[in-house]
């Protein structure tokens, strides 16, 4: 495995390479060798990248309250963003896994490449510094962040489906999920409301809630 590779992808090269090679190193694969995993990682970064989006978020976006403040950073340091970063540099090509999670395509399990890319910022920060850190954690998010200030003040389409369905008393709203496909790593879900047991319309998106968000805006476009 040339990991000289994901350090070029990244933009770092570590002077310790264990440390690289620890932060890669699922739990299965571990267990396997009897060996540390990135779990103790994977913890560091999780408050080396809260505490660096934070400060990202306050020097760059003044106009925000406290409230959005952490609405965006709770936008942004979230199992979806690191996944996609994971997929940008291509982690799942140098992931360490064991036999069980290789044979259900753990090397392309959110969740695992989210844990990973948390691991390597405190792998970052250990071998390189705070500064170091925050250069990849900015280069990485800051378009996350962008795009999440842009909608802060949103409310979301269930939220504004509600409103605008009570404008005349209470009504009864319901999401049902109707339906999944594709593997457990990458499923599509589909959702519909109804109101007072009438269907509305539906939606499809990654997770269930996204599909009622889906189901929610369609709504909203059928009644206006």
């Amino acid at each position: 495995m040339n990991l000289e590779i994901l350090e070029k992808n990244i933009g770092y090269t570590f002077k310790n390479k264990e440390l690289l090679k620890q932060a890669l190193r699922h739990t299965s694969y571990a267990n396997e060798r009897n060996i540390e995993s990135n779990e103790k990682l994977e913890f560091l970064g999780d408050s080396i990248l809260e505490f660096l989006s934070s400060k990202y978020i306050y020097r760059n976006y003044t106009n925000l309250r406290e409230g959005e403040m952490t609405k965006v950073r709770a936008t942004v340091v979230c199992e979806k963003s690191l996944y996609k970063v994971a997929k940008l540099h291509n982690f799942s090509d140098f992931l360490y896994l064991g036999k069980s999670e290789q044979k259900t395509e753990g090397r392309e399990r959110p969740a695992i490449l989210a844990d990973s890319v948390e691991a390597v910022i405190a792998a970052i920060y250990i071998d390189g510094g705070l500064e170091e850190a925050e250069k990849f954690i900015v280069d990485n998010l800051k378009f996350e962040i962008e795009e999440a200030t842009k909608h802060v003040g949103d409310k979301d389409y269930k939220t504004v489906l509600q409103e605008k369905l009570q404008e005349h008393g209470e009504v009864k709203i319901e999401y049902k999920t109707i339906g999944e496909s594709g593997p457990d790593h990458d499923k599509t879900f589909e959702a519909d409301v109804e109101v007072n047991g009438k269907f509305l319309a539906k939606g499809k998106g990654k997770s269930k809630k996204e599909a009622q968000m889906q189901a929610a805006k369609k709504a909203l476009e059928n009644l206006n």
